[in-house]
């Protein structure tokens, strides 16, 4: 079984498997890498349906 990855909301830090709460976490990620920039990717994906909102 492959090892996944999930960003904590909470602690902002990346955990090796889900060991928290799922209303703390985002993921499951295939890399360390890519959970630690999930919030980034989340951020910038709100911000451009926000401004596609905007111009409707």
């Amino acid at each position: 079984m492959a090892t996944e990855y999930w960003f904590n909301t909470e602690t902002h830090e990346v955990e090796e498997g889900r060991q928290s709460d799922w209303s703390k976490v985002m993921g499951p990620y295939p890399s360390r890498d890519e959970a630690a920039h999930a919030i980034e990717k989340a951020k910038a994906r709100a911000k451009a349906w926000d401004e596609e909102d905007e111009q409707r």
